[in-house]
C-alpha cells in the first residue's frame, strides 16, 4: 500500500517531431516537461535547427523518456525481399549508407512488382496505428525521416528498447502524434504547411485536441498542464509542429509510468514499435 503522504514519482519526458530536412522555416521540434501522477506539464519548447543540435540536446543526462515521431524500424518483408541484413544494427547500418535516390530506387522496384492497392509493406504496429509505411518516400517521406533521424540517436547514444542497448537513463522511443490526434478529433485535419491552408476548421481542430489534452479524455489517462502562452502558440502554428511534439510528449509520458515502457514483449526486432499502439 502507498504512504499517504508519498508524493508520485516525477518523470522527466520530450517529445520530438522531426523532419528529414530541418531549416529556419520548418527546424526539429522538442517538447519538454515533466510527468507526476496523471499529470503531464509542458515545461519549454525548444527549436534545433540540424542534427548536430539535437544531439547535443539528446546528450543532456537522465534520466528522461522521449519520443521520437519517425520510424525506427522497417517492415520485415521488404527487408527480406532486398536482401538486406536482417539483424537491426546491421539493417540500419546498410540503410543509412545508401543514399535517398538508392533509397527510392529499391523501394519503387519492390512496390512495382506488387499488386494495386498493397504496393507497401507495413509493419505489425502500421495497421493498429493508422501509421503510414516506413517506406514511403513522399507525403509523408518516412523512409527519408528513418534515414536521417536513427542514426542521431545512435550517435546520442541513447537506449532504444527491444532494438539497441544504450544508455538506459535516456530512453528513446518511436512515438506518433497522429494515432492520439485521431482519437480527440477523429480525422479532422488539425494542420497544413501553407498559409492558404490554414483555415478555421483546423485552428478549431487544434483547439480541440488540447482541450481534450488539457481534460484528460484519452485511453492514456493523463491530463495536460500548459500555460495560456503555450496553448495559444500551438493553437497558432499552421504547420502544428510544436502540437505534434507535445502529443509526442502526453505519449513518453505514459511510457514512463508503463513497466518495459508500455511495449509488447514480442516486438519484431526489424520493424520495432510505435508507443501507446495496442498490442492487440
Amino acid at each position: 500500500m502507498a504512504h499517504p503522504d508519498r508524493k508520485p514519482a516525477v518523470h522527466r519526458v520530450a517529445g520530438i517531431d522531426f523532419t528529414s530536412r530541418p531549416r529556419r522555416a520548418k527546424p526539429l521540434t522538442v517538447a519538454l516537461g515533466r510527468r507526476q501522477g496523471g499529470v503531464v506539464v509542458l515545461e519549454r519548447l525548444e527549436a534545433h535547427l540540424d542534427g548536430a543540435s539535437l544531439v547535443r540536446f539528446l546528450r543532456t543526462p537522465g534520466p528522461w523518456v522521449a519520443a521520437f515521431d519517425f520510424p525506427f524500424g522497417l517492415p520485415r518483408d521488404v527487408v527480406q525481399a532486398l536482401g538486406w541484413p536482417s539483424a537491426w544494427r546491421e539493417l540500419i547500418t546498410h540503410y543509412t549508407a545508401l543514399s535517398r535516390a538508392e533509397i527510392r530506387a529499391a523501394f519503387a522496384a519492390f512496390c512495382a512488382a506488387r499488386p494495386a492497392g498493397s504496393k507497401f509493406a507495413h509493419r505489425a504496429c502500421d495497421a493498429r496505428a493508422g501509421s503510414s509505411s516506413p517506406m514511403k518516400w513522399v507525403n509523408p517521406p518516412v523512409a527519408y525521416m528513418l534515414h536521417a533521424g536513427v542514426p542521431l540517436l545512435l550517435e546520442a547514444g541513447l537506449h532504444l528498447p527491444h532494438l539497441h542497448p544504450g544508455d538506459e537513463t535516456r530512453v528513446a522511443l518511436e512515438g506518433y502524434p497522429g494515432m492520439l490526434a485521431r482519437e480527440l478529433i477523429g480525422r479532422r485535419s488539425y494542420k497544413h504547411d501553407a498559409r492558404a491552408g490554414d483555415t478555421a476548421d483546423r485552428r478549431a481542430a487544434r483547439e480541440a485536441i488540447l482541450d481534450a489534452l488539457e481534460r484528460g479524455t484519452t485511453r492514456l489517462g493523463l491530463r495536460l498542464v500548459l500555460d495560456p502562452q503555450q496553448r495559444e502558440a500551438l493553437v497558432a502554428e499552421r504547420s502544428a509542429d510544436r502540437l505534434d511534439a507535445v502529443l509526442c510528449l502526453v505519449q513518453a509520458a505514459w511510457a514512463a509510468g508503463q513497466p518495459n515502457h508500455g511495449l509488447p514483449p514480442d516486438i519484431d526486432p526489424v520493424e520495432g514499435w510505435i508507443v501507446t499502439t495496442p498490442a492487440r
